[in-house]
């Protein structure tokens, strides 16, 4: 037998076929990977398909569309971004500046990480209401967790009463979403990477607090 030949290859056996899991895996990692080098409207299911080796008939066993493909990920880095900014509520933080600071930072690095996954969801949004559903479920429950935190610093004192705090969680989770948005994608002005979670932090203290050095954390 020839070296570095398994007997199961000598005796001319196929290699074993992917499982679905597998296929699926490989549309995913391929919409993932398409979508860092061009728009979701320059990405077709035939692109799709023959990135994860499949026939455009199979495509159609797994996602009824690329949408669903866009939205299944969407789901993914949800969760991923979920679990990083829960985690930094959660951890105890030594003052008030280093709890933000690793919420935005979380929240940060976890879209960084997808940045083509970001901008073509930010470009589904118009179009296609699945997403706009999701992304507004996704949007309600970290504007929850926000709030909760600055009632809680108001309760002990350390925030500045104002407006009512869901409404302030909503402006600033906002202005994170656009924010980044800019950074990514080079849409009009935007702030550095190197400076925009700084930059972040900075007006979220400023809006909490009344300062960028919040006192008695």
């Amino acid at each position: 037998m020839p070296a570095g030949r398994s007997p199961a290859a000598a005796r001319g056996r196929r290699a074993a076929r992917p499982s679905g899991d597998d296929r699926e895996l490989a549309i995913l990692a391929t919409a993932e990977r398409l979508l860092a080098a061009r728009p979701l409207s320059a990405v077709s299911v035939d692109d799709l398909a023959r990135g994860a080796g499949i026939s455009r008939p199979t495509f159609y066993f797994y996602f009824a569309s690329k949408d669903a493909v866009l939205l299944t990920l969407l789901d993914r880095v949800v969760a991923e971004a979920d679990a990083a900014t829960r985690a930094a509520f959660d951890s105890p933080a030594g003052d008030a500046r280093e709890g933000w600071r690793r919420a935005i930072t979380a929240y940060y690095e976890t879209f960084r990480a997808h940045r083509g996954l970001t901008l073509a969801w930010a470009e589904a949004r118009s179009t296609n209401a699945e997403v706009r559903e999701l992304w507004a479920r996704v949007f309600d429950g970290w504007v929850d967790r926000c709030a909760a935190a600055i009632e809680s610093e108001r309760a002990r004192g350390a925030a500045r009463a104002g407006v009512p705090a869901r409404d302030l969680a909503v402006a600033l989770n906002s202005m994170n979403e656009r924010v980044l948005y800019a950074t990514f994608s080079g849409d009009g002005p935007a702030v550095a990477e190197s400076d925009v979670v700084t930059v972040l932090l900075d007006v979220w203290l400023g809006a909490i607090y009344g300062s960028s050095a919040p006192s008695g954390s």
